[in-house]
């Protein structure tokens, strides 16, 4: 990626919000989207960025269960090196 740091382009893209939970261990990468999609309003789109293996499989869990649109995921490497996962959700609805 280019740009001045980690997720530039993404964090740059109309409607996206970006929640940083990298070195955060499970559940608070999941507790955070949901904080954070709480204030979003319908229609936003929040990137998760985790270096939590758990969230792979707990992002898309709590959409499920929230009602909530998961888009996907993406692996990333910053311009440090250190890689980590940018999950997709799309804000449909308070969760």
């Amino acid at each position: 990626m280019s740009g001045t740091g980690p997720g530039t382009a993404a964090a740059h893209e109309r409607d996206v919000e970006v929640v940083d939970a990298r070195g955060l261990a499970c559940p608070v990468p999941v507790i955070r989207l949901a904080q954070h999609a709480r204030d979003a309003s319908p229609g936003t789109v929040v990137e998760v960025w985790a270096t939590d293996a758990a969230a792979a499989a707990d992002v898309p869990a709590w959409c499920r269960m929230r009602g909530q649109d998961y888009l996907g995921a993406r692996s990333v490497t910053a311009d440090d090196g250190n890689s980590y996962a940018a999950y997709r959700v799309r804000v449909t609805a308070p969760p």
